[in-house]
């Protein structure tokens, strides 16, 4: 688990340096009833693409709309307990993951786990028929705005030659070896379009629930006093690099109770009562805002690198509003199909005797151990804690995860397991001092990482914050057991086993870890 970095601290030192500078002057921004809209619209924000709800087929509205709105009835949207600079915090923002089977969406140190729309030769069984039919709404509005990006993004770099050369760039790796310039050309032209579409090939749908009646905690826009922001400035994360982002944003006709009038007077430039989306330029004081309104079924598309080098945020208006942002979310390490890869990695290094009822492990190389005892702290600490730090919250709509969760449950207890062995190995008398002293190195820095996140995740499981959580949703501390438990080969706590192992190192060791 990540916890706050340097590239956090950096951001961090970024914001204060841009607060400083601008004092307490607000930055301009501009919306669509500007006269410079257009011109610096294409100017810095050309790769913001707005598709208005008329522009949108009646029956993609219609099942999107009922999608959502079913899903908010049947209350299987949730507040998501994240972390920022080190703190938990609690999101005003209620969101549900929807996706390909398997797949997770990780932001802010949380991993949501996809609810599985209807897939080809996957079994899903929903708590109820009316979730699995908005599940199924939701992948139909997604292969519709994939089909939309891929169209829009052909346009946009035909109006752009300099862009296609970029993803001509791109390519050309995989067409050198073609032995005619005809070939080259015709080559590139197929992978651009391979290109494009593994770049909107969305893979989860985070949809979100916004009631401004709800979230009376709401920051000021702080830059160019665009007024209550649902969602602060940022980047996406863990997006398939220069993926496309496309959110279908749909405000209910309720409406909510009358606007606070010291909140109407303070937004100059916008129209308050609607929800907007507000973009800038990274760090930048010189290029205005944009503050772009959203009405009832309107899409908007981030194409390319927009979401690396600009930043956004949502402005809130006065009705609820949902919005289902489709994503390409980077697949290498974020998938059911990884982490089980990697527990077969793990467990290549262990032998059991059938026969004889014992396990062994195969090698007892440094390099071995290191790739074992890292997956070992992924598995725990990446899977299966994130999944249970979220409680139950899953089985409102489908019991999928919970099967793929025991599975990686059992191979955690055998990497256990594999820990146990090596350090029964690690006292045996035929080992020599520095065989020893070798294994010692490489072990004792994962089980020290692996006590620290157990600390954490405990704490976090017992705040103040995950206790006032509705029951169904309180985060559990899982797996955890108590000192003495038989099935568990290790103990909950590692304190006496590191310290034992950090008296067998010699004093040098001790002062090159200081």
């Amino acid at each position: 688990m990540k916890r706050f970095t340097i590239h956090d601290k950096a951001k961090e030192i970024k914001r204060q340096k841009l607060l400083r500078e601008i004092e307490d002057r607000k930055l301009p921004y501009i919306t669509p009833k500007d006269v410079e809209f257009e011109e610096l619209s294409k100017a810095k924000y050309s790769k913001l693409h707005l598709r208005q709800a008329c522009c949108v087929p009646d029956d993609i509205h219609q099942k999107a709309q009922q999608g959502l709105t079913t899903l908010q009835d049947y209350k299987c949207f949730a507040q998501d307990l994240v972390q920022i600079k080190g703190k938990d915090v609690l999101t005003p923002v209620y969101r549900l993951l929807v996706g390909n089977p398997g797949h997770t969406y990780r932001y802010l140190n949380t991993r949501l786990f996809a609810i599985p729309w209807p897939a080809h030769g996957v079994e899903v069984k929903y708590s109820n028929n009316e979730i699995g039919k908005a599940c199924q709404a939701i992948k139909d509005l997604n292969e519709y705005l994939h089909a939309e990006a891929v169209k829009i993004l052909v346009d946009h770099y035909s109006a752009a030659d300099e862009e296609i050369g970029s993803v001509e760039k791109a390519t050309t790796s995989l067409s050198e070896d073609t032995e005619s310039g005809k070939g080259v050309l015709n080559n590139q032209k197929i992978n651009i379009n391979t290109v494009l579409k593994d770049r909107t090939s969305f893979n989860v749908a985070l949809l979100n629930y916004m009631d401004p009646s709800r979230m009376k905690y709401l920051k000021e826009e702080p830059y160019f006093g665009m007024g209550k922001m649902a969602v602060s400035w940022h980047h996406d994360e863990n997006l398939v690099e220069r993926s496309t982002v496309a959110v279908y944003s749909y405000s209910c006709d309720d409406l909510g109770p009358a606007l606070d009038e010291s909140n109407k007077n303070s937004v100059e430039g916008r129209d308050p009562t609607l929800w907007h989306i507000g973009l800038k330029i990274a760090w930048d004081i010189e290029t205005p805002g944009l503050a772009l309104p959203l009405h009832p079924g309107d899409c908007y598309f981030m194409l390319d690198d927009l979401n690396m080098t600009h930043q956004h945020c949502v402005l809130s208006g006065m009705q609820s509003r949902y919005s289902s942002t489709h994503r390409v979310a980077e697949r290498s390490t974020g998938t059911l199909d990884y982490i089980f890869g990697r527990c077969d990695v793990a467990m290549k290094n262990l032998q059991n005797d059938s026969v004889l009822g014992i396990s062994s492990l195969i090698s007892l190389e440094v390099e071995f151990v290191r790739q074992t005892e890292e997956i070992h702290n992924e598995v725990e600490f990446e899977w299966l804690r994130q999944f249970w730090f979220q409680g139950k919250r899953s089985a409102k709509q489908c019991d999928w995860w919970f099967g793929p969760m025991a599975e990686l449950e059992n191979a955690w207890k055998k990497m256990e397991q594999m820990t146990k062995l090596l350090l029964c190995e690690i006292n045996k008398a035929d080992w020599s001092l520095e065989e020893k002293t070798q294994s010692i190195r490489c072990l004792l820095p994962l089980l020290e990482e692996r006590q620290e996140l157990r600390k954490i995740w405990v704490a976090r499981c017992q705040s103040r914050l995950a206790n006032n959580l509705p029951i169904d949703e309180q985060p559990e501390c899982h797996p955890h057991w108590h000192h003495g438990d038989a099935k568990m080969p290790l103990p909950f706590d590692l304190e006496e086993i590191i310290s034992l192992l950090r008296s067998q190192l010699g004093p040098e060791d001790g002062d090159e870890r200081k």
